[in-house]
């Protein structure tokens, strides 16, 4: 799929000219100190072609016209005019010089004052008209979207197309060019096109986008490339006081706190389109934050923005993202209204931010036209289709597309096409793809056959000692109607072999109706999480931690068999039944499920047999998914998540031992507060309704090992709490940052501060209490446990570590009342 192609060229990248511009120009603007002037204005004189230098005072300029000079200017400096030798101008020091006043406004160099500043003036006439401005003002609309998507391998050197790793592959440096935004040659390796028409209606707060036709150069199914570009470039709009892109909360420089994190200047004013406009300039106040550098035109009577270039500094605190580089263009209708008819965005992926640093350039150029406004469309009309993809407009001929894409494809752009095509046929680049891709997905294919995953290969706990797992499953392609899937395992101390094995077909595509089942049989940590779960072969990273701390002895032999079907009749919502049966014993001679059979205590049970059917509902709004086989991807954006499962024991069936309810309950919300990070709230209700030994109880998930897992309990072992109702509270917050980039010696290593608490109430029947015969002594949180943690995170980029303090419950023997977790990911 495209995210392996990135991420290959990228991997290779890290291993290791055709100019078609006419003028090009590139350098630094330093003050009469040698010191850089972060933000200056450099423009091709007599033109509105020009650039802002970045916070080390470096710009890059180039037209496809002829140019002799350029003009570099800045707040609080004497505007300079150097003339141009050549077409081709790098490593230029332009100085200024002699800071100045203006009479109508004080200018103070850096930073601006807030008071008595024009820029402000029409920044908050901007902030009272954007609602009147573009699609909002109307009931209904339409319009026709060109949307083309194109990565580029850049900073290519010599050395680099020496390099052994593309021995066999040296035709690819044929089609290099050089991006107008940096200066950079860079090889176009990809390119995706894409027609839409959209409608939207702004009194009911629905848009709905139809797919026309979609090419790409050849690598992954169209759908699948569609939905990873939706993720990696989401629609925004300026007006919006936070922008969001690859997961971080930009401050919009249109926003009404900007001028807490921005600078303004009025810069100029002209005609553009014969409509009178203003120029401002911003720059960030502050460095490694979420911010921008830019200028924007706005029209003197609407306050409509008609064209705004911004870029986010390098010093900004993302990963994986070198430069990001946004234009914009709105043209006006009905001599008022300003519509966006150009988007723009650049972004520079590598994995260091040293301007030397190889990396890959992503670019999305989208184009608006025809709009349409007031034509009424039913309101079924935006209902979401479930599970619907129509495979003709992946199948457009070339015709199609000459006539109906916006603009032409350059040269480049069309060579693409065939790069792709011919670089699959080398089986150099096919062994890189191959590795990421495995890398990537965890499992290894062969024709139809996925063999994985990889990961859990190895694991270790007391009872198994250390375990080989192998297993696979079947794969014809991403959209798959059925999978079989399957596993054995071999714990070398118990010398016992432990197998998995499910299937999963859907019956009834539009509505996604699946069923599926299976049975497992295997050594398992049951008290690692408290919402059950109808995943056959889900076993918890718990049950065979490589790095865990304490006693791991209380895992059980369950043999767990599940059959289930479920249902989306709505866009994220499902419903599905399910019928299981399950035997659970101890695993351990140190570890007892035992529990009474009779009142007076006489009799003795050690196993657990058990038939139960149950009925799940599941909502996940916002919720994006990759794919419309059996099983999707999700696509990685924040969505809220509830589920509610209804479960009831059968005594009788199949032997089964006990009667019983239970109702559960699972929330989670994620929450963007802008500048300030993302909140997480998760809470969790459930309550049996009947009598029930240790092995059906819901044990309060601990966590034993040296790694942060989600919905558990840090500084709780294993069975340290043990209730049939109870309650629990999570919340985390990640700053992203944003404390951090104000500590003078913190900044540069662009450190995420991480806070979070956790909480627990719990409870047991009298009569559950009285089944106990397993030797531990029950304990619940009827006074609400609690633990918080404070955390780093962005170690190097893929670390976190977070320290964790029990808040009460302290003075019990062998409890944890502080510990360290860690986790490895990787995160913009």
């Amino acid at each position: 799929m495209l995210k392996n192609l990135v991420f290959t060229f990228l991997f290779v990248h890290s291993l290791t000219n055709s100019l078609l511009a006419q003028t090009k120009v590139g350098g630094v603007v330093l003050d009469k100190k040698n010191q850089p002037i972060s933000y200056a204005n450099i423009v091709f004189k007599g033109s509105n072609e020009g650039t802002v230098s970045d916070e080390n005072g470096k710009f890059y300029l180039e037209s496809s016209k002829n140019y002799t000079s350029i003009s570099a200017a800045f707040v609080g400096f004497t505007s300079k005019d150097v003339s141009l030798a050549k077409s081709v101008n790098y490593n230029m020091k332009i100085f200024l010089e002699g800071e100045i006043e203006l009479e109508e406004v004080v200018i103070f160099r850096g930073k601006t004052s807030k008071k008595n500043n024009p820029a402000l003036v029409i920044l908050r006439k901007i902030w009272e008209r954007k609602r009147k401005n573009g699609l909002r003002i109307f009931n209904q609309y339409q319009y026709e979207k060109y949307e083309k998507i194109e990565f580029d391998l850049n900073t290519i050197d010599s050395a680099f197309m020496k390099s052994k790793v593309f021995k066999g592959m040296e035709f690819v440096f044929n089609k290099m060019d050089t991006s107008k935004v940096t200066g950079k040659t860079y090889l176009p390796i990809f390119i995706n096109e894409s027609l839409y028409d959209v409608y939207g209606d702004n009194k009911i707060k629905k848009e709905k986008s139809i797919i026309k036709a979609n090419k790409n150069s050849g690598l992954g199914n169209g759908e699948g490339v569609n939905n990873f570009i939706k993720d990696l470039y989401n629609d925004y709009n300026i007006y919006n006081n936070h922008l969001t892109f690859f997961d971080k909360s930009f401050t919009s420089p249109l926003s009404t706190t900007g001028i807490d994190v921005y600078n303004y200047v009025l810069r100029d004013s002209a005609f553009i389109d014969k409509k009178w406009c203003y120029n401002i300039d911003f720059y960030p106040r502050r460095k490694n934050e979420l911010t921008f550098k830019g200028d924007f035109w706005v029209n003197d009577t609407t306050f409509a923005i008609k064209t705004i270039t911004m870029a986010v500094s390098k010093s900004a605190n993302i990963n994986w993202v070198k430069d990001i580089y946004i234009e914009q263009e709105f043209d006006v209708q009905s001599d008022s209204v300003f519509l966006l008819t150009r988007d723009y965005i650049m972004s520079d992926f590598a994995f260091s931010k040293k301007e030397e640093a190889k990396g890959v350039y992503g670019k999305r150029t989208t184009l608006f036209r025809n709009h349409k406004f007031n034509e009424t469309k039913p309101e079924k009309f935006y209902k979401e289709e479930v599970n619907f993809v129509d495979n003709s407009v992946f199948k457009k001929d070339d015709d199609y597309w000459e006539k109906h894409r916006f603009e032409k494809l350059n040269k480049d752009e069309v060579g693409v096409y065939k790069l792709i095509d011919t670089l699959k046929t080398v089986p150099k680049f096919k062994q890189m793809y191959n590795l990421v891709t495995v890398l990537g997905s965890g499992y290894i294919n062969h024709d139809w056959f996925d063999y994985g995953p990889i990961f859990s290969t190895v694991g270790y706990n007391a009872v198994e000692g250390w375990r080989l797992r192998v297993g696979g499953r079947t794969y014809f392609g991403h959209n798959d109607k059925w999978r079989l899937q399957g596993y054995t395992a071999y714990g070398f101390q118990d010398n016992k072999i432990k197998y998995g094995l499910s299937g999963k077909w859907m019956m009834d595509a539009k509505n996604r109706i699946i069923i599926s089942g299976g049975n497992r049989r295997d050594v398992e940590q049951i008290g690692a999480s408290l919402t059950n779960s109808n995943d056959v072969l889900g076993r918890s990273f718990a049950s065979s931690s490589l790095f865990s701390f304490g006693a791991n002895g209380k895992l059980t032999d369950i043999n767990y068999s599940n059959l289930s079907i479920e249902i989306e009749p709505v866009k994220n919502l499902i419903f599905g039944t399910s019928f299981s049966y399950k035997t659970l014993e101890s695993a351990s001679p140190s570890f007892s499920l035992d529990y009474y059979l009779d009142a007076t205590q006489d009799l003795i049970k050690s196993s657990v047999k058990q038939s139960e059917v149950g009925v799940q509902v599941e909502y996940t709004p916002n919720k994006k998914t990759s794919g419309y086989g059996v099983e999707r991807s999700i696509i990685d954006s924040p969505y809220s998540r509830i589920f509610v499962n209804y479960s009831q024991g059968i005594k009788g069936l199949f032997n089964s031992d006990f009667d019983y309810s239970k109702v559960q309950l699972y929330f989670k919300k994620p929450i963007l507060i802008g500048p300030l990070g993302r909140t997480n709230l998760t809470m969790e209700l459930g309550k049996t309704f009947g009598k029930v030994p240790l092995g059906l109880m819901d044990v309060i998930p601990g966590n034993q090992t040296f790694f942060i897992i989600q919905n558990t309990f840090n500084n709780l072992n294993f069975y340290e709490f043990v209730s049939d109702r109870y309650a629990t509270f999570q919340w985390e917050h990640n700053f992203q940052g944003r404390l951090f980039s104000r500590i003078p010696f913190m900044k540069k290593l662009n450190w995420r501060e991480i806070i979070g608490a956790r909480s627990v109430y719990g409870d047991i029947s009298n009569e559950n209490k009285l089944l106990n015969a397993s030797g531990i002594l029950y304990k619940t949180p009827t006074n609400p446990y609690w633990e918080y943690s404070v955390g780093v995170g962005n170690i190097f980029k893929v670390f976190r570590i977070d320290a964790s303090f029990r808040g009460n419950y302290r003075d019990i023997p062998g409890t944890n009342n502080f510990t360290i977790k860690g986790q490895f990911g990787f995160y913009f």
